[in-house]
């Protein structure tokens, strides 16, 4: 796909038009388009706009992306930020913008999403197994000679199913032996032998090329610092020990790759001490939580937190309620639920109080439980709130963010929403 038609179905996202499928918006711009609804410049408290509405902040949105973007750079690492925390392919073409060197993704629909967007790098971080899924692949790669994919291999039998699925393509696919974080982690060949064993299946076929290794620090048990840059020398001596044996033959580059939302500063440190191998190594970083971060789980973990002089990211979410009940002096009942708010790592925390066009803190309101469409508050002798008030809150894990809406204004520091954002869940 040439870059016009992907600007093209970019532009065809804006001409969805504003309906009973996308909830939050107002009721009065049923028919706008999203670019009409945009161009209107509705404000976000007096627009029309119906709680639950999630909302992202223009200003911290743009911060994060250009953040990383002078991080990458700074530390001379390629970057593929997960876009399964989004799912949003204008938030996909912002982040290449920004010296993305393309897209991670962890399963095919994912992939199928990205190149409906155009997008021609794709780094698919799972062993793919699912026949109709690499026969797609290989005809993906046999059409477009600009389309780039690396996916993960961690078993012999993976790779024996990826062979007899890819039989007859006119493109190998690239692989990465993936390195599991330790026993009683996630995916990934335990052990050096076992990746040999791999990349020993791997040299036995036509349909698959290895070009790397590469695995997620964030599994390592007990993680610290020293467990994790101990795991990632673990990543590099098997890329080193695999070169030297002339195992990337046929490749342009070797991919060595790691990094979540959490250890990227030691992805930097270790990476940056990769040795001279016979070919141009890819360091390649997949952090992707970045582009809205959080109030919580990750504003607590982010290595910018060891690493402050490199800068600060922003959370960019706020997911605006309303009271609906106040049945005692120490109890209250917002309109969002499950259904909207991300719950899996922490509750969110109620973080303002709105009312007649004025902000305040949420002294004394906690978040105690959610129900499908009901957020419970517990609420001090000083709260103040009462029914018909707008909550707004911080949320964790941005992953669980994303998935709960289809559409996403996103909105100036002064309520003016300039943009809207269509994630494929």
């Amino acid at each position: 796909m040439d870059a016009a038609t992907a600007a093209e179905r970019l532009a065809a996202l804006m001409a969805e038009r504003a309906d009973h499928r996308f909830k939050g918006l107002p009721p009065d711009a049923e028919g706008l388009t999203l670019a009409e609804l945009a161009a209107y410049r509705r404000n976000l408290f007096t627009g029309g706009f119906t709680t639950p509405v999630l909302a992202l902040s223009a200003e911290r949105l743009q911060h994060n992306l250009a953040l990383m973007e002078t991080y990458t750079a700074r530390h001379r690492l390629a970057f593929a930020p997960h876009g399964k925390t989004s799912m949003a392919p204008q938030l996909f073409h912002r982040q290449i913008e920004h010296g993305a060197w393309g897209i991670t993704l962890a399963l095919p629909h994912q992939v199928r999403v990205a190149r409906a967007f155009g997008i021609r790098r794709v780094f698919l971080a799972n062993e793919l197994v699912d026949a109709a899924a690499l026969r797609w692949i290989a005809a993906e790669l046999a059409a477009d000679p600009d389309f780039r994919l690396v996916c993960y291999v961690d078993s012999v039998r993976g790779v024996e199913l990826m062979d007899a699925a890819l039989r007859g393509a006119a493109r190998p696919v690239e692989v990465v032996v993936e390195l599991g974080a330790g026993e009683g982690a996630r995916t990934g060949v335990r052990t050096e032998s076992e990746a040999l064993a791999v990349a020993d299946a791997v040299a036995g076929t036509d349909t698959l090329r290895l070009v790397g290794v590469a695995g997620y620090e964030a599994q390592v048990p007990e993680a610290t610092p020293e467990r994790v840059r101990a795991w990632l020398h673990r990543l590099v001596g098997i890329a080193v020990e695999f070169d030297k044996a002339g195992r990337f033959t046929g490749a342009d580059e070797i991919v060595v790759s790691a990094g979540g939302s959490e250890w990227f500063d030691a992805v930097a440190d270790v990476f940056a001490a990769i040795p001279e191998l016979s070919m141009p190594v890819l360091k390649l970083l997949r952090s992707g939580a970045y582009v809205s971060h959080d109030d919580i789980h990750y504003r607590r973990l982010t290595p910018f937190n060891r690493v402050p002089e490199e800068g600060a990211l922003e959370p960019a979410f706020r997911l605006w309620t309303q009271v609906v009940s106040r049945p005692s002096a120490d109890q209250a009942f917002a309109n969002a639920g499950k259904r909207d708010a991300a719950y899996d790592l922490d509750l969110p925390v109620a973080q303002v109080v709105r009312r007649d066009g004025t902000e305040r803190p949420a002294a004394g309101i906690e978040v105690t439980a959610l129900s499908d469409q009901h957020l419970w508050l517990r609420t001090a002798p000083e709260a103040d709130v009462e029914v018909g008030d707008w909550v707004g809150l911080g949320l964790s894990h941005p992953c669980t963010s994303f998935d709960k809406w289809q559409v996403i204004p996103v909105a100036e520091a002064d309520g003016t929403v300039v943009d809207y954002i269509r994630t494929f869940f």
